[in-house]
């Protein structure tokens, strides 16, 4: 058992309570972040004085070679260490014999992993924004596509009012537009520096936190080292706005699920994003919705995990908020892959224009359109409902549209109709005339898709440093 703390101790731990307590299985995915924020530290306690010349290069250089090591895959993290920062503290301890036992000057595993833990999440951040924004792209690509395919819009899962696939497709662009902003708060919140704090109360070296921030690419130092350890606010962020991106991929898999099926068929799934029964050869199963659905609950597990977690945890650091670690890792990754899954099967998706727009008249979505004509035309808005109502009990009898009535019917049912009610009740007709902003008239509809445009010109992303390759002098 490799620690680097047993000076304190007389007996061997236990190897179950050793087991138990390590982390490097889970905590080993930061080693990249582990050996740059090394690296960060090493120069700033080379500027301060703290380190010769000769000690910082060494271990600047030896971390290096360690992560490169690494990443080639010819060295490997053993799980014979307890965690990732003993792993990097013990091999460089090996190179560099007592100048390696440096590396830890002025600084705790405390703050240590809640940087490593603050780098890894900040990057994830970036990566799940930019996914966000392929699908923004891909959803206004279709809406571009289709300002002119009508279909109906639902309230209760009822057929309501006609609209538009691009307005329908428009709400789940402002969902993930939404989501995307959540992503640059929790950036922006969450960029200070805790490398400093110690182990709770900071330290006696002159260290320059200022110095050793700007190297990383934050804001700043933290201004509570007590609060800089035992922070994880940011995770907590983070995994409520992913558990925000899942219950909105969850509710489109819906919609997309429901569409798929026999009795609307207003979409066809891409035979690469479906999957066939294994005893029913007519069967094509949307499997790729499917699963984003039931992955929701799975990051939604994660987030009521740390806050159960954090909710009983006194000041500062408690061993306790190692459980940050592996449920948030499962759902970054889940929704990073559910989040590219769902754009390429939106990007394949095919749609049934024509169904569409018969299941939309067939279900009396233009009701409303024609009590306003017969508002319009002097009758009172609760009569008109009435007569409404008994068209649509008639043509439920008849088993047709009301686009598909007589004159003649129609003027049985009230003589206020002349024979403007047919484009009055179009489809086009009910849709084209509503064009206040945000509604799915054609008009309407291509001022929004413009600013949706330039606002996926704009990227929130281009002012952040690239302040990897810079750490690591690439």
């Amino acid at each position: 058992m490799a620690q680097l703390w047993g000076g304190r101790f007389t007996k061997e731990t236990n190897q179950l309570v050793y087991n138990f307590n390590a982390s490097i299985s889970f905590d080993k995915k930061f080693y990249r972040q582990d050996m740059e924020g090394s690296i960060a530290h090493v120069k700033m306690l080379g500027k301060q004085g703290i380190l010769t010349e000769e000690e910082t290069k060494a271990l600047v250089t030896a971390v290096k070679q360690i992560l490169q090591e690494v990443e080639e895959g010819t060295l490997e993290i053993s799980h014979q260490y307890e965690d990732i920062h003993s792993f990097v503290e013990a091999t460089l301890i090996d190179r560099l014999g007592d100048t390696g036992k440096k590396l830890h000057t002025g600084r705790s595993r405390n703050d240590q992993v809640a940087l490593d833990m603050r780098l890894y999440t900040r990057q994830e951040v970036l990566e799940t924004d930019s996914l966000l924004e392929e699908l923004l792209q891909a959803i206004l690509t279709i809406m571009d596509h289709h300002v002119d395919t009508f279909m109906p819009g639902f309230t209760h899962l009822q057929k309501a009012q006609p609209v538009t696939l691009a307005h329908h497709f428009g709400a789940y662009f402002e969902m993930f537009r939404r989501d995307r902003q959540r992503m640059q708060d929790i950036y922006q919140r969450m960029n200070y520096c805790p490398l400093g704090s110690g182990a709770l109360a900071g330290t006696t070296y002159d260290l320059d936190r200022n110095y050793t921030a700007e190297i990383l690419g934050f804001d700043g130092p933290t201004l509570n080292s007590m609060d800089g350890v035992s922070d994880r606010d940011y995770l907590l962020e983070f995994l409520s706005a992913l558990s925000t991106i899942m219950m909105h991929l969850s509710r489109f898999s819906e919609e997309i699920i429901i569409w798929n099926s026999n009795e609307y068929q207003f979409v066809e799934i891409d035979d690469a994003y479906s999957t066939g029964s294994s005893i029913m050869p007519q069967k094509k199963n949307p499997d790729i919705a499917e699963l984003v659905r039931g992955k929701t609950g799975r990051v939604y597990g994660a987030l009521t995990s740390l806050l159960t977690t954090m909710k009983g945890i006194p000041l500062a650091y408690n061993k306790d908020m190692q459980e940050d670690k592996e449920l948030t890792f499962d759902a970054i990754d889940t929704v990073k892959g559910c989040l590219a899954l769902f754009t390429g099967m939106l990007t394949t998706m095919k749609f049934n224009k024509e169904r569409m727009e018969a299941s939309a008249k067939n279900g009396f979505t233009n009701a409303t359109d024609a009590a306003d004509y017969l508002v319009n035309h002097g009758v009172p808005f609760r009569d008109a409902h009435g007569i409404v109502g008994q068209m649509v009990l008639y043509c439920i009898e008849k088993n047709i549209a009301i686009d598909d009535m007589s004159f003649e019917e129609l003027k049985a049912i009230s003589p206020v109709f002349e024979q403007d009610i047919f484009e009055a009740v179009s489809m086009q007709t009910c849709v084209e005339k509503r064009l206040t902003i945000g509604a799915p008239g054609q008009k309407a509809m291509q001022k929004v898709i413009v600013m949706h445009k330039e606002y996926l010109k704009q990227d929130w992303k281009k002012d952040i440093p690239d302040w990897e390759r810079a750490l690591l002098g690439e």
